[in-house]
């Protein structure tokens, strides 16, 4: 058994200070939760002090933690940051992400290190720092892609790279189950945030609106709920990727 309500629990958001992690880090707040805000660097700082200042007017005791995560050691700092202010930390979820959208032939070394970088690197010692210092009976989060069930094109290094999260997931969640630590992925469809324009053509923004067969791109206000959901009554799933994207992709 598990405590199902946030009120009072520590939420460590990766990527928090915008997009999902800042809908998030506003929804949990709202329950009650204590907020540990990530934000990467001073181009998203902005974004994160209006995100701290939303969850502050809520009541809410947060703080604001900026961190290159690419740097396994900033990751620790991170996670320690939390359990420095609050005493622990209960539920880590990671939406850190980086899409790239490029032939495969033309892709560099450099795109491609930096790509495994964030989408695959992060996610493994964030999941790891979690597995060290969550509470017992915790919920660990990754954020991942429906375009891990595509058959496309063109995003090589984005779907590849958060290919292998699947995996860290299982084996973090048979690793941590005994603890009563359940770990999950969420794998969105193309989202409604500057994160998915900067990539697209028009074209190509109208046929990601086409192909879902409820119809548009996925809205955040439509995955918050589902994160927040395994992260509390939903628990008892655990070693799973959950795709949400109103029939993008299905397995």
């Amino acid at each position: 058994m598990t405590t199902h309500n946030v009120n009072g629990k520590v939420v460590l958001i990766a990527g928090g200070g915008k997009n999902l992690g800042g809908l998030l880090s506003r929804n949990l707040a709202a329950k009650g939760s204590k907020l540990v805000i990530h934000y990467n660097s001073e181009s998203t700082k902005a974004e994160a002090e209006e995100t701290l200042a939303a969850v502050l007017s809520l009541g809410a005791e947060a703080i604001l933690v900026q961190a290159d995560l690419i740097k396994v050691e900033n990751v620790t700092k991170l996670f320690d940051a939390a359990v420095d202010r609050f005493g622990g930390i209960d539920i880590a979820i990671n939406t850190v992400g980086k899409v790239l959208k490029k032939p495969f032939i033309d892709t560099t070394e450099a795109e491609y290190d930096s790509m495994s970088d964030i989408n695959s690197k992060v996610a493994y010692f964030f999941i790891q720092e979690a597995g060290k210092k969550l509470n017992d009976n915790g919920k660990i989060c990754t954020i991942v892609t429906s375009l891990l069930a595509a058959y496309t094109g063109l995003y090589s290094t984005y779907e590849g790279m958060k290919a292998p999260v699947e995996h860290f997931t299982r084996a973090a969640s048979k690793e941590f189950g005994n603890r009563g630590i359940s770990v999950t992925a969420v794998a969105p469809g193309p989202m409604d945030t500057p994160f998915f324009y900067g990539q697209e053509s028009d074209d190509a923004v109208a046929y990601h609106k086409s192909a879902s067969a409820l119809g548009g791109l996925t809205d955040i206000k439509d995955i918050a709920p589902l994160v927040e959901f395994l992260v509390t009554d939903g628990w008892w799933i655990t070693g799973q990727t959950i795709f949400a994207n109103g029939g993008y992709t299905t397995r």
